[in-house]
């Protein structure tokens, strides 16, 4: 699997961790840039290896219980 994946910013690991830190629902996706600010690829143009990316984001953050605490 391409190491961009992993480490990008916007990518499906950086958006996978994102969601669940934030709270948000599982939800595979990914931005082509700059997160917000690009077009966003949604999980049905997504390839297998990509989902697969955007769950192991989610299940990295989830197993370290990184959890935004909101106030």
């Amino acid at each position: 699997m391409p190491k961009k994946i992993y480490t990008r910013h916007g990518g499906p690991f950086d958006r996978g961790s994102a969601d669940y830190y934030y709270g948000r629902d599982f939800d595979p996706h990914y931005f082509i840039g700059d997160t917000g600010n690009s077009p966003r690829v949604n999980e049905s143009s997504m390839t297998p290896e990509e989902v697969e990316a955007y769950k192991a984001g989610w299940d990295d953050a989830k197993a370290h219980g990184d959890r935004k605490e909101w106030d």
